[in-house]
Parts: structure tokens; C-alpha cells; sequence
């Protein structure tokens, strides 16, 4: 029993703009069963595709976040949310104007040994 009341959440240093605030996870609590992290992602930003070994939920805050799965793109916006479960190809970007918000549940934890990103973002 007990509780973890976070109060100063971990900023993950990431390349292109984006940030990312982990309340919970292997950087910030040491738990790799669960992470949560606020992120916000500039417009313009994008990552390579990755086929994480872990499920992750995304929960739209703000803006929109461009997904690219199944050979298929969708959009999500805010108040909007997404579960991609481990083993699938994706992508994730901001190719808007507007900067993007959300939340990340990843279980078991993100980690950089789970992710398996691609080298190069493909075109």
C-alpha cells in the first residue's frame, strides 16, 4: 500500500523540440512496469518508425499528432486517445503548425532496449 505523489517529474532529454516530463517510469521512480509522461511535440516534429515491445496509450491534450500504422495515417486530436499495442510498426509526428500535448502510458515501461526505433525517418 502507500501512494508516490510526484511533484518533479523528470525531463527526458529528445531531439528535434520535443519535451517530455515522465512522472513515472524507469528514469524518475525506477518502476519499469508502467511509465506516464506529458509530452509536448513543436509542429514539425517527427521521429523514426519504431515497433516497441510494450503497449502504449496516447491521450491528446492539445493539437494533433499525425500516427502512421498499418500502412494507414490517422490524426489524432485533442481529447481524443489511441492504444498501439507492442509489436506494431509506427510513426509519430507534428507536421501541423500548432504544437501538439499529450499524455503516454507505455506498459511495461519505455525504454530505449523496447522501442527498437528505426536509424532514419523514412519518406
Amino acid at each position: 500500500m502507500g501512494f508516490k505523489h510526484q511533484t518533479n517529474p523528470i525531463q527526458v532529454p529528445v531531439p528535434g523540440g520535443k519535451t517530455i516530463a515522465e512522472h513515472f517510469g524507469i528514469p524518475s521512480t525506477g518502476s519499469s512496469e508502467v511509465s506516464i509522461a506529458y509530452m509536448a511535440a513543436p509542429g514539425g516534429w517527427g521521429e523514426p518508425f519504431q515497433t516497441p515491445n510494450f503497449d502504449e496509450w496516447t491521450l491528446m491534450v492539445r493539437g494533433k499528432k499525425q500516427i502512421e500504422i498499418d500502412g494507414k495515417i490517422l490524426i489524432l486530436s485533442a481529447g481524443e486517445s489511441l492504444l498501439v499495442e507492442k509489436g506494431t510498426k509506427v510513426r509519430y509526428s507534428n507536421p501541423f503548425s500548432e504544437d501538439a500535448e499529450y499524455w503516454s502510458i507505455c506498459k511495461p515501461a519505455f525504454s530505449l532496449d523496447l522501442v527498437n526505433r528505426e536509424r532514419e525517418l523514412e519518406t
